[in-house]
């Protein structure tokens, strides 16, 4: 089969990869020689080869370079490299991306594969060197990938998933209940596969387990999710929360979010604030149930959400409607004090009990 040239961005990517791990091993005394060996497309194995000579003869480090090191991609390259040295070929299997995450060194780690990014993290262990560096972030974060994953239309299916506990789904059916497009669904569905928070079964696709799942999603949710996309106004009343809650219940627009959200859920949760979610008019709706607009010292929070999403699971507990447990976690979560207390109540004994 004839295959297209390398596309400029790989062939840059893999001079790259190449100049760094050379660098990186120049820097090593007891390493007399190193010779970079380029391997020619399509018949090579691997991107390139570095040879270096030691006391004890010379170790050809096989290389191999991805333009993305989220760990399915990262495992797939690791059984590549394992396959192609078990296969005969003599050398020391390395992978080497723009950033490797924790979970992707690990997988290298365990595959006993070599690895180096472009952020400074490495595990080289070969001959006489060893080298481990690790703890640096990731200087270029994948923006635009966390923006399609976290974008409003996005939210609505991973919100679909989380609250459904362990169900598979098929595609169009978790399109339509998320009321996204298919191509939407299917987008979600690559980035968490390649992230290896969900798999796909004879049944369907679904998110893996609580520890394997839904805690990195939901972890990494939390700390790309823009509370400040909602349009805020703050209100006071003099009415106790109870009769301030009915009033918002009294119109079906409304629904329950943070502490006062998180009350109905882990009762051992306190509040001293009543804070909702408003699908509609705002201020007809506080100016119907008699609450006064005002700058500061409001016991009131209502908000126009930046996307309806935010409703879905919404359910009615004790007579109010309260946002799903994954909405008020999110909405707590980033909250600090009491408000990060009561994420991890609801986390534990609400959104857990659904993945057991």
């Amino acid at each position: 089969m004839l295959k297209l040239p390398l596309p400029v961005k790989t062939k840059a990517a893999e001079q790259e990869a190449a100049r760094r791990l050379a660098a990186l091993l120049r820097g090593i005394p007891f390493l007399s020689s190193l010779r970079i060996e380029s391997t020619v497309r399509p018949h090579a194995e691997v991107d390139f080869a570095i040879a270096v000579r030691s006391r004890s003869g010379t170790q050809r480090l096989l290389c191999e370079v991805k333009l993305n090191g989220q760990p399915r991609i990262v495992r797939e390259a690791c059984r590549r490299l394992r396959d192609f040295i078990v296969s005969g070929k003599k050398g020391y299997p390395v992978l080497i991306a723009p950033y490797l995450s924790p979970e992707a060194t690990s997988i290298c780690a365990d595959s006993g594969v070599g690895y180096l990014d472009f952020a400074g993290n490495c595990r080289l262990v070969f001959d006489q060197v060893f080298i481990l560096r690790e703890g640096y972030p990731n200087p270029s974060v994948h923006k635009r990938e966390l923006r399609s994953l976290y974008s409003p239309k996005a939210e609505r299916v991973l919100r679909v998933l989380l609250n459904a506990g362990s169900k598979a789904w098929k595609m169009q059916e978790l399109a339509d209940e998320a009321r996204v497009s298919l191509g939407q669904a299917a987008n979600v569905k690559k980035l968490l596969l390649d992230r290896e928070w969900a798999a796909l079964d004879t049944e369907g696709f679904r998110l893996r387990s609580f520890d394997d799942g839904v805690l990195p999603l939901l972890r990494e949710w939390v700390a790309n999710y823009r509370a400040g996309r909602n349009r805020y106004h703050s209100f006071y009343s003099m009415r106790p929360l109870p009769e301030v809650e009915a009033a918002l219940d009294a119109d079906s627009c409304a629904a329950l979010t943070e502490l006062s959200g998180a009350a109905r859920l882990a009762p051992a949760v306190r509040y001293q604030r009543v804070t909702a979610y408003v699908q509609g008019d705002v201020m007809r709706l506080a100016g119907a149930a008699g609450f006064k607009s005002v700058a500061t010292g409001g016991n009131i929070t209502l908000m126009e959400p930046y996307d309806d999403g935010v409703f879905f699971g919404a359910q009615v507990i004790d007579g109010v409607r309260v946002v799903s447990p994954v909405q008020v976690y999110l909405d707590l979560a980033n909250v600090k004090g009491r408000g990060e207390e009561a994420a991890t109540a609801v986390l534990e004994e609400v959104i857990k009990p659904l993945w057991r």
